[in-house]
C-alpha cells in the first residue's frame, strides 16, 4: 500500500517582496511524478479504506483534464485495484488519441465510461449509484475531485511542525475544498489560511465548513480568471514567468491563479510588515503536459 509521504520539501522564492515580506512554496508537486500533490494526500487514506474493506476497483467522476481522473488511474496501476473512470461528455468517446490526460489513464487500466453531462450532473444520487453497481458489481466509490472525509484527514498531513510555528500565512488553491479543509484543521491558531478558488460562486463556503468548524480562515475570490480551467494573458504570462524566475513548473488553473493572486495582494499591502506566508503546490502538472499535447497536434 502506500508508504507515508515524507514531508515535503519548502522552498524560499528568490523574490525581494515589500515590507520585508518572506514567502516560501511547500512542494507537495514532489510526492510522486503522477500522484501529485494534493492527489496523494487525498488519497492515501481511502486507498487504505479500500484494501482494508475488501475491494478490488476503484470508481470516481472526472472531466476531460481531471487530474483526479489521472491521479486515481495512476494509483491503481501502482497498487493493484481496477479503475473506472465516470466521464463527463459523451462526445470524448471518439476523441480519446486527442486527450493525453484520457489516453494516460486508459493506458494505466482505467476502463472509461463516458456520460452525457445532464446524466453526468447525478453522480451523487443513490439511484445513479445503484446503476453503476448494477453495471460494474462491487466498487470503492471515490467522489469528484476526491474530497471526503478520508481525504480531509490525508490533507491534514500537509503542514509540519515546523510550517506551524514558522508561517503567519498558509496559501492554497481551493478546487472542491478538501484540501484547505485539512490545512485548517492541522493549522495553529496564530494562522491565517487564504483559499483562492479557481471556480466561480459562492458554495465553496459552506463546503469547507462541513469539513472543519475553525474559524481562522477566508476565501479570496477575486483570481478565479474567469473560472474552472478558464484563464487569460496575464495569468498565462505570469506562469512561464514564475518558472523562468524560479525553475519551479506550476499551471494555470489552480497553483497558478493562487500564485497570482497572492503577489498582486502583497504589492497591494494586504500583508502586514515582515510576515512569513507559506504556499502550497497542489501539484496538478499533468495539466500541462496535455496542454502541450494538443498544441503539438
Amino acid at each position: 500500500m502506500l508508504i507515508d509521504a515524507a514531508n515535503s520539501p519548502n522552498q524560499r522564492l528568490p523574490y525581494e517582496f515589500p515590507n520585508n515580506i518572506s514567502v516560501f512554496i511547500k512542494r507537495e508537486d514532489l510526492l510522486h511524478p503522477q500522484i501529485s500533490g494534493n492527489k496523494f494526500r487525498k488519497l492515501k487514506y481511502n486507498l487504505y479504506a479500500a484494501r482494508q474493506m475488501g475491494y478490488n476497483t476503484l470508481l470516481t467522476f472526472g472531466g476531460a483534464y481531471s487530474n483526479h481522473i489521472a491521479a486515481v488511474a495512476a494509483a491503481g496501476d501502482k497498487f493493484g485495484f481496477n479503475t473506472i473512470g465516470i466521464i463527463r461528455g459523451e462526445e470524448l468517446v471518439d476523441k480519446i488519441n486527442d486527450n493525453l490526460t484520457l489516453r494516460l489513464a486508459q493506458q494505466q487500466g482505467m476502463q472509461l465510461v463516458f456520460v452525457s453531462r445532464a446524466d453526468y450532473r447525478g453522480k451523487t444520487e443513490p439511484d445513479f449509484i445503484q446503476k453503476l453497481n448494477d453495471q460494474f458489481g462491487e466498487f470503492y466509490l471515490v467522489p469528484e475531485g476526491g474530497t471526503n472525509q478520508l481525504a480531509v484527514q490525508g490533507c491534514t498531513e500537509i503542514l509540519t511542525a515546523q510550517d506551524k510555528q514558522q508561517f503567519d500565512y498558509v496559501c492554497c488553491a481551493v478546487g472542491t475544498g478538501g484540501t484547505i479543509a485539512g490545512i485548517i484543521e492541522s493549522s495553529s491558531e496564530q494562522q491565517t489560511i487564504l483559499g483562492f478558488p479557481a471556480l466561480k460562486g459562492d458554495f465553496l463556503q459552506a463546503e469547507i465548513q462541513r469539513w472543519t468548524h475553525k474559524t481562522n480562515w477566508r476565501l479570496i475570490p477575486d483570481y478565479h480568471g474567469g473560472g474552472y480551467a478558464k484563464t487569460t494573458s496575464a495569468l498565462l504570462q505570469f506562469v512561464q514567468n514564475f518558472k523562468a524566475q524560479t525553475g519551479i513548473e506550476i499551471e494555470p488553473v489552480y497553483t497558478g491563479k493562487m500564485l497570482f493572486g497572492l503577489f498582486d495582494l502583497i504589492h497591494k499591502h494586504y500583508f502586514p510588515a515582515n510576515s512569513q506566508i507559506l504556499v502550497i503546490h497542489t501539484g496538478g502538472l499533468q495539466g500541462n503536459l496535455s496542454t502541450r499535447f494538443m498544441m503539438s497536434r
